[in-house]
């Protein structure tokens, strides 16, 4: 069974920079703590990836997976769904990016449902640990002067 899970943060840079930010998906290790590898596997006309894999730690396993992402409320938003994993059925969710004052309200939406036989009390609580980190990681990495 999938559970959901939505959350959101204010950040102190722009929405163009949370967004450049969410959307850098080669440079996610670099910031992303479980995020380990990140392969572009195709890019849409804008240069975008549009289907990436992912390898990850998460709940004290190896995950891989791939995200077919759409654009199609981009700069404001964009979401993605799960094409393909070894542990998850379902990994859809999206992003989205609201002027707040100097900065920006992100968002953060997520439907997750792992394969691995947990509780699932346990599965909502890594819903929600997934989703406090990629947030707070995403907020500080947005937040350090570009390079």
């Amino acid at each position: 069974m999938a559970d959901e899970a939505h959350e959101r943060t204010s950040v102190a840079a722009s929405p163009e920079r949370c967004y450049a930010v969410a959307v850098d998906f080669g440079r996610y290790p670099d910031w992303a703590r479980d995020v380990k590898h990140v392969d572009v596997l195709e890019r849409d006309a804008e240069g975008r990836g549009s289907k990436v894999e992912y390898r990850a730690a998460g709940l004290g396993q190896s995950i891989r997976y791939v995200l077919a992402y759409d654009y199609g409320d981009a700069p404001g938003a964009f979401s993605w769904q799960l094409v393909e994993s070894d542990k998850l059925h379902r990994l859809d969710g999206r992003y989205g990016f609201e002027p707040d004052g100097d900065g920006t309200r992100v968002t953060y939406d997520l439907t997750i449902d792992v394969s691995i036989p947990l509780p699932g009390l346990i599965k909502r609580q890594a819903a929600r640990m997934i989703m406090g980190t990629a947030l707070r990681e995403l907020k500080r990495e947005a937040e350090r002067s570009p390079a």
